[in-house]
């Protein structure tokens, strides 16, 4: 009898009644929101070859970095670089920490958000719906934990490899192990990168608990001011006039 009434109430959760009660203003920015954060981070690490990225521009200076690092004495100078990088990755990730525990506090007490909302729209609100709003962001702010995380690892792995290459740059073992902590580093990078990109996501989300137009809104403002700094931005005209 138990089974059966856990049954009933597991089908009555997840029946197609309550999926359709979501309003299609909310599943249309929802689904544009997702194919921004998708199509972007595809754009971004694979762009065309005549026009690359920040990221993928700093791939090969990570990769002339490791080929100086091995020529270098003493390495006290790299070793530092590392350490800065690792710190800044324990910084983000401690701050998403943080900002988990305030978004799932939030969950968890909908009134707070749900007041605001509704001093700044006139449309009646949900309380399931404000709290699956708030829900989105700690998505993107867990992912951008985990991709902190994982990149702060890869670092600590690139010192080792870095730390593992012979003293003497003659040794063909040197300019191997410069190549191997090249390619961590440049993953390491990677994921750092993707990181932040979900947390400017997580802050553009933050326009839903505002309506389903302010989320495109601010989906699309947070589209263009990434393309901008990864296309368009200052330190990459910089970054080709090196290489030129």
């Amino acid at each position: 009898m138990a089974s059966k009434d856990f049954h009933g109430y597991g089908c009555a959760m997840f029946s197609t009644d309550r999926l359709l009660q979501i309003p299609l203003p909310d599943a249309l920015a929802f689904a544009l929101l997702c194919l921004a954060y998708l199509s972007l981070g595809h754009v971004i690490e694979h762009p065309p070859r005549r026009f690359p990225s920040v990221s993928l521009l700093m791939n090969s200076y990570r990769r002339e970095w490791m080929t100086a690092f091995v020529t270098r004495e003493p390495r006290i100078f790299d070793a530092s670089i590392i350490d800065s990088l690792r710190q800044g990755t324990a910084f983000f990730a401690s701050a998403c920490m943080i900002a988990i525990g305030g978004g799932l506090a939030l969950v968890g007490n909908s009134a707070p958000i749900l007041g605001l909302a509704q001093q700044l729209t006139l449309a009646p609100l949900s309380p399931e719906i404000e709290q699956a709003r708030a829900v989105v962001v700690v998505l993107f702010l867990a992912n951008a934990f985990l991709k902190f995380v994982w990149s702060h690892r890869l670092f600590g792995y690139c010192q080792i490899v870095m730390a593992a290459a012979p003293n003497s740059h003659a040794d063909p073992l040197a300019t191997h192990r410069a190549k191997q902590a090249a390619e961590i580093n440049i993953h390491a990078a990677k994921g750092f990168n993707r990181g932040l990109r979900s947390v400017y996501f997580a802050l553009g989300t933050l326009g839903w608990l505002l309506g389903p137009e302010v989320l495109m809104l601010t989906t699309l403002a947070t589209v263009v001011v990434l393309l901008r700094r990864e296309f368009a931005s200052h330190s990459r005209r910089v970054l080709l006039d090196a290489q030129s």
